[in-house]
């Protein structure tokens, strides 16, 4: 191909060799997605949440299990249940607890003992006394046992280095039904994309190490001289 690639020129490439674009671009994402189904192991995700609190509420059962509590305890919650409200100080106070509770939870032997080779994050849900706990494995039972399990070992531990304030779950992990990654359609899609530029590129490449002398247009370029006329190859 002699002379200079203008745009036109390049679609004309390009249509001139369509069939073999969209086949490499089907091949190709076809590859990514046989990789990501067979070689990619699926990973799945499940949390559970739990509250902690720096004060309890004032019930009989509570007030007869601690009765050595101190008195701020009952008087915060009498408080709380005059005023019919939650006292912002009530619930700042709650928050930095809570942060300090993940730091505990985080460096706890018995907590990190339940991984049981699972990814887990133990995180405070920004400006709350909720903590969020969750896993990440490739069993979806595996990851909502242990973050289950985690949830009520962390009332143990709490209750084992406060003697107040309360701990408890307000939702329980839950088996996932489908995996978080890998992407199966996305890196089909990826893969398509990929053999399409691919594709175009050989395309280009071959025009431009071809050689030979093509009807009307490569004549004229070359010798500057119009066409008027072609004779056909009877015998092809």
């Amino acid at each position: 191909m002699q002379g200079k690639i203008t745009l036109q020129k390049l679609f004309a490439i390009l249509l001139h060799r369509i069939v073999f674009i969209l086949v490499s671009t089907a091949v190709v994402g076809l590859m990514f997605y046989l990789y990501t189904s067979l070689f990619i192991t699926p990973m799945y995700s499940t949390s559970s949440m739990i509250f902690v609190q720096n004060y309890n509420k004032a019930t009989e059962e509570a007030n007869a299990q601690k009765a050595n509590d101190s008195a701020n305890q009952s008087n915060n919650s009498s408080n709380n249940q005059q005023a019919k409200k939650i006292f912002s100080s009530d619930i700042s106070g709650s928050s930095s607890l809570a942060g300090i509770c993940v730091i505990l939870f985080q460096n706890s032997d018995e907590i990190t003992a339940l991984y049981d080779g699972c990814s887990v994050n133990i995180s405070v849900n920004e400006n709350s006394f909720y903590i969020t706990i969750t896993v990440d494995g490739s069993d979806p039972q595996k990851c909502a046992n242990v973050a289950n399990q985690i949830s009520e070992q962390c009332m143990t531990v709490y209750h084992n280095n406060f003697d107040y304030g309360q701990i408890g779950v307000i939702r329980a992990a839950k088996e996932p039904t489908s995996p978080y990654s890998p992407n199966t359609m996305k890196n089909t899609l990826i893969g398509a994309f990929v053999g399409l530029a691919i594709a175009c590129v050989i395309a280009v490449l071959l025009e431009l190490i071809d050689t030979t002398i093509k009807p009307d247009e490569d004549l004229s370029e070359i010798y500057k001289i119009p066409v008027f006329a072609e004779i056909p190859d009877f015998e092809s």
